[in-house]
């Protein structure tokens, strides 16, 4: 049985809830997730993602860095987060330009805490502006 050399406490990032949790490590690698009791928001308690949906972290699969297809067709090549980010706004931009401000929508995440959706409904509303936002409430 593997034995964690290091336990990190921190937050499922599952939900907005908030639960908190301890990640068990062994060579950096998570080998198990359990709930903390020492809490208000979760008493010790995960759902099934919360405590087992951790695979991804690991995975070769898993981007890492911005890909940006410079061509049509052509194979997308990583990037540096300010050319990904300056690449969307220009697009965002320009589509607002083009076709007004309610031609863009914009899709907040139960995944996000209630303050990051806050924020991300006054970009699209005070910036772009649009009222086309959405929400998602399924995980």
């Amino acid at each position: 049985m593997l034995h964690a050399d290091r336990l990190v406490h921190t937050t499922c990032p599952y939900c907005g809830v908030g639960c908190q949790i301890d990640l068990h490590l062994h060579d950096g690698v998570i080998f198990r997730v359990a709930g903390r009791y020492d809490n208000k928001v979760n008493f010790g308690n995960l759902c099934v993602k919360g405590r087992f949906g951790y695979d991804y972290v690991h995975s070769p699969d898993r981007l890492d860095t911005p890909l940006i297809r410079h061509r049509r067709r052509a194979e997308p090549q990583p990037s540096g987060w300010d050319e990904a980010l300056d690449l969307v706004a220009g697009r965002l931009e320009a589509i607002r330009r083009e076709h007004g401000p309610e031609s863009i929508a914009v899709l907040v995440s139960a995944k996000c805490t209630n303050e990051e959706n806050y924020l991300l409904q006054k970009l699209a509303r005070a910036v772009i502006g649009t009222n086309s936002v959405d929400h998602c409430a399924r995980l």
